[in-house]
C-alpha cells in the first residue's frame, strides 16, 4: 500500500491530474463491502493533505460499520459531463483503491465523534478521450507496477 505523498512522487503530473479530477467536484463516491459481501455505495467527501488522503464518516454510518469489518474500499471522482460537443475535451475520470486505516480525529467541534481514516492506496487510474477523439487513455498507477498509460481504440 502507498500514500498519498509515494504516488505524486513517483508520477507528479498523474498525481496532479488525478488530484484534479478529485476536486471537481465535493462529493466522491465511496464504495465499501457490506457484511454478505455486496457492494455498497455512499457520497463522501475526501481531502487531500501533505501526504494522504483523509476523510471521515458519522458515526453509526453504514459504511463505517463496513470499513470497521472490511476495510476495503474504492473511490470514484465527481462525474462531471462533457461542456462541448468535443469528446476529447471532457476531463475524464478518477479512481483508487485500497484499504482505509483509522485514524485520530478532532476531539472538539462539529466533526468531534465521528470517525477519520486515511487511505492506504493499492491503484489508482485515470481515463479520459484522447485527442484526436478517437481513442481512451488509460493512465494508472499500481504498488506492484508504478505508472503506465495504455490507449484503447
Amino acid at each position: 500500500m502507498a500514500s498519498w505523498t509515494e504516488i505524486a512522487d513517483d508520477a507528479p503530473e498523474f498525481a496532479a491530474r488525478v488530484r484534479h479530477r478529485f476536486d471537481v467536484g465535493t462529493n466522491k463516491t465511496l464504495a465499501t463491502l457490506r457484511e454478505d459481501g455486496s457492494p455498497r455505495i455512499s457520497a463522501n467527501e475526501i481531502t487531500f493533505t501533505n501526504s494522504d488522503i483523509t476523510l471521515g464518516m458519522m458515526p453509526g454510518s453504514m459504511k463505517l460499520l463496513d470499513v470497521r469489518r472490511d476495510p476495503r474500499t474504492a473511490l470514484h471522482s465527481p462525474t462531471v459531463e462533457p461542456t462541448s460537443t468535443d469528446p476529447s475535451e471532457w476531463g475524464g475520470e478518477a479512481k483508487l483503491a485500497g484499504r482505509l486505516v483509522e485514524i485520530e480525529g478532532p476531539t472538539e467541534g462539529p466533526f468531534a465523534g465521528s470517525s477519520f481514516f486515511r487511505v492506504d492506496i493499492r491503484e489508482v487510474a485515470l481515463t479520459y478521450v484522447g485527442a484526436p477523439a478517437d481513442h481512451l487513455v488509460i493512465e494508472s498507477w499500481h504498488t506492484s507496477r508504478g505508472w503506465s498509460r495504455r490507449t484503447r481504440a
